[in-house]
């Protein structure tokens, strides 16, 4: 049976790219898994599905009376966020993504499916599932509610309820009561997620630990089988199934701080992720760049790139689509917590690559190149099997209303194996994109992200970067144990 189900797959795939349902964002090429490798980078970002047009329901959102602090945890593909779902909570772990809007959970013990997740099973990564029969408050969502419409993205609001087989008279009248369709989302990756849209009561913290407050009718999708996606993931984009839009906070902002990598997996510290008034508030010391309103993928965070320094050079120019958008709603540079390495496009990035190999006087490690996909690595040495400061040019991101970013060394060369024999070899953690003219220019991925607080000030349209110790910040709010 496994031969067909594979195939019925791909017809459905190449189904879902014909009728340009899956418009992916960023299509990046992934180093293969190896039992010899420190860091893999798979990825998960970018749902495809584009926004619907208003539909005749309107969207009444709660408003938040208190702001929200969650601690995220960082793990070797992202970083994840405790949802409580439930009534009694249930505790299900899943990526915090920028770049989608649908919050997914697992469902069922035992009838979960994962295809093609061989690579999580075997580095146990697999999270717990929710189980819709131990609550008591969860229920299915209605085939005439807006954000079923929205998940189906459809141009008529009576599809849904079409589809769920309504009579055209209570669909007329509003009155219908069957669920909504099972859906199937997808992501640039090619991922892809299908279940059933579901309401349950959520529970949120304070910034004050003993805050907290139960959400009735919180909307997430209920999966049963996804393909490359075995964790769930809880949507921060624009859209109206993000979990910042459904909790009203669209009109305020949130930010995060996300560890360093060597924290992975360390079960005693976490990093916090803040929404609301406090997260975009007294930010004077931040630098600002304003989010650009992309006219293709308008639920998601755009900003623009100038320039980039690479050593004591002078800035490289940057083509016009990283800073702008054509005519068709091409270009700008998405940044996004869900895609794990940054991503530029041709000709300019192998232009970068040309200059910044130019400065590196290490010994190329091209044996390593080739096995996990990256396209510079290089042989360091390491006294006593050590890594120690190696000499790798400075490189600056020039962003819009004059922002310059410095990267943290450890942010774009990275070691991917341990060192022996007195040497080890790190590579560049920059990837090209492969989606030609389509789509964002580039991308400003988490592992670039990391050390330094950014913020999501949607009320002003901007965001702003400040380089810190996320770990300390960590600590000063009681998320680090000793």
């Amino acid at each position: 049976m496994a031969a067909p189900c594979f195939t019925t797959i791909i017809l459905f795939f190449l189904l879902i790219a014909f009728c340009n349902i899956n418009q992916t964002l960023a299509k990046h090429k992934n180093p293969n898994s190896s039992s010899s490798l420190l860091l893999l980078g798979l990825t998960h970002s970018s749902s495809s599905l584009p926004m619907p047009k208003a539909s005749r329901f309107s969207t009444k959102r709660p408003l938040q009376a208190f702001d929200m602090m969650e601690p995220l945890r960082e793990v070797r593909d992202g970083y994840l966020i405790s949802l409580n779902i439930g009534t009694p909570s249930q505790v299900i772990q899943v990526f915090m993504d920028t770049g989608s809007d649908l919050t997914w959970v697992p469902c069922g013990n035992l009838s979960f499916d994962c295809i093609d997740c061989d690579d999580f099973r075997n580095n146990k990564l697999t999270m717990a599932t929710f189980s819709p029969s131990y609550s008591s408050s969860v229920i299915r969502d209605s085939c005439g509610s807006p954000l079923c419409i929205n998940i189906h993205n459809s141009d008529n609001s009576f599809d849904p309820c079409t589809e769920a087989g309504c009579s055209l008279n209570t669909i007329l009248k509003s009155t219908c009561p069957r669920p909504c369709p099972s859906f199937a989302y997808t992501y640039g990756e090619g991922g892809v997620a299908t279940g059933i849209l579901t309401r349950d009561t959520i529970r949120v913290h304070g910034v004050n630990s003993s805050e907290v407050s139960d959400i009735p009718k919180f909307c997430f999708g209920c999966v049963g089988s996804t393909y490359r996606e075995p964790i769930g993931i809880v949507g921060f984009g624009k859209g109206a199934l993000s979990l910042p839009s459904q909790l009203g906070f669209l009109q305020k902002g949130f930010s995060h701080c996300f560890l360093a990598f060597k924290y992975a997996n360390n079960p005693n510290i976490s990093s916090p992720l803040v929404l609301g008034d406090v997260a975009i508030s007294s930010k004077e010391n931040l630098q600002f760049t304003p989010m650009l309103k992309s006219p293709m993928f308008p639920n998601y965070y755009y900003i623009g790139l100038e320039a980039i320094t690479i050593g004591n050079s002078s800035a490289t120019i940057v083509p016009l689509n990283l800073k702008e958008f054509d005519s068709e709603g091409n270009g700008g540079m998405l940044i996004d917590s869900g895609t794990t390495y940054s991503h530029l496009s041709d000709p300019f990035y192998s232009q970068f690559l040309l200059i910044l190999g130019s400065m590196i006087t290490y010994p190329r490690a091209t044996d390593v190149e080739t096995r996990t996909g990256f396209d510079l690595c290089y042989k360091v040495p390491c006294p006593n099997n050590t890594f120690g400061n190696d000499v790798f040019p400075p490189i600056t991101f020039q962003f819009l209303n004059n922002v310059s970013l410095a990267l943290p060394q450890e942010t774009y060369f990275y070691a991917v194996s341990a060192p022996s024999n007195s040497t080890g070899v790190k590579c560049l953690l920059f990837q090209s994109m492969n989606d030609g003219d389509y789509g964002p220019a580039g991308v400003f991925g988490s592992f670039q992200q990391q050390n330094m607080e950014v913020v999501y000030d949607l009320e002003k349209e901007r965001i702003g970067f400040l380089p810190m110790d996320c770990a300390s910040a960590a600590a000063s709010q009681g998320l680090r144990k000793n």
